[in-house]
């Protein structure tokens, strides 16, 4: 706020009272000082819940916003916790299928390829099949298949066998 803006503000009698040089002009521009950290602040508040563009801080806090605390942790770097937090209505969308499941794997890791099998001979049974660029990434994928996982299926994890190398 500038201190013409604030001088508005004013009485009617301490407007007449500020004149160039005065100490009321010189405590209106220290006021004025003084506000502008927190209108710099609000002029991009926007910025502050969009994935891409919120200071690296907040991208943790916008992952638990959305819901996806349960996903993310140490191993995840800040650029996919944004990627997450980007697609975070899709993977709400389709929470729970083996389309989200896949989509949520393939966002944490950054990695493509994940296979998703509910085998015929066992009912309420999810087979993950993690491809050989995730074998590095695997606790994060067996935590996130444990917490994405519909929660009356069992789950099997596995690692890309020695052919798929």
């Amino acid at each position: 706020m500038r201190s013409t803006a604030i001088e508005r503000l004013l009485p009617a009698v301490y407007q007449r009272a500020v004149t160039p040089g005065s100490v009321l002009a010189a405590l209106l521009e220290v006021m004025a000082a003084m506000h502008a950290p927190s209108e710099a602040v609000l002029a991009s508040v926007d910025s502050l819940a969009a994935p891409y563009r919120t200071p690296d801080d907040l991208v943790a806090f916008l992952v638990r916003w959305v819901a996806l605390d349960h996903v993310a942790g140490p191993p995840i770097p800040v650029g996919r916790l944004r990627n997450l937090v980007a697609r975070s209505a899709y993977l709400a969308q389709w929470r729970g299928t083996a389309t989200g499941l896949c989509a949520v794997l393939e966002t944490a890791t950054g990695v493509t390829g994940f296979a998703v099998e509910e085998p015929a001979d066992r009912p309420f049974h999810l087979v993950v099949r993690v491809p050989p660029a995730a074998r590095d990434q695997f606790d994060l994928v067996a935590r996130i298949v444990s917490a994405e996982k519909p929660a009356a299926a069992t789950c099997t994890v596995l690692p890309p066998t020695t052919e798929e190398q």
